[in-house]
């Protein structure tokens, strides 16, 4: 999963929006959802405005499942 870090100001932890189309099933009209998520950044390497890979993994806490892979690409 691909997303974009909105805020780092945890320790070890980041939260990032995926965005994603869904088209409607009556309408056929695309809409644009998105989730946030709360993943483990060990290293503390992102910053805000960061694209991200995700990687789903076992439970690290209450709201935390997933752990981020890679940074594809710097923010400004």
């Amino acid at each position: 999963m691909v997303g974009t870090v909105v805020s780092d100001r945890m320790e070890k932890t980041v939260v990032v929006v995926v965005q994603r189309l869904v088209k409607h099933r009556l309408y056929q009209k695309y809409t644009r959802q998105r989730a946030r998520y709360k993943a483990h950044d060990e290293k503390k390497e992102c910053r805000i405005g960061d694209r991200v890979l995700l990687m789903e993994t076992r439970p690290l806490s209450r709201e935390k499942r997933w752990r981020v892979k890679q940074i594809l690409e710097k923010g400004q």
